[in-house]
């Protein structure tokens, strides 16, 4: 239930509020700084590029990634379980 409750508020804080202050991630901060090149829309390799799904709203988007992170990481759980148990 607490895992719902926060994946459903998460694009309050990283889209609405995040857009609100002017928040952008340090590291793209440090990059631009460095004057560093974006080669991210070149090696794109996530289907969920910055947590958007394309034709749908970036909250949904952020909604949709969060639900799906927690299915791998409890999908992995339960599989790394299984081996403890054989073992």
């Amino acid at each position: 239930m607490f895992l719902a409750i926060i994946v459903l508020v998460s694009p309050i804080f990283g889209i609405i509020l995040a857009d609100i202050v002017g928040f952008h991630e340090p590291l793209d901060i440090a990059a631009e700084r460095l004057e560093l090149q974006d080669l991210s829309k070149n090696m794109n390799w996530t289907p969920l590029f910055k947590y958007n799904i394309p034709g749908i709203s970036p909250e949904i988007g952020y909604i949709i990634s969060g639900l799906l992170g927690i299915a791998i990481i409890l999908g992995a759980g339960l599989i790394f379980k299984g081996f403890v148990k054989q073992h």
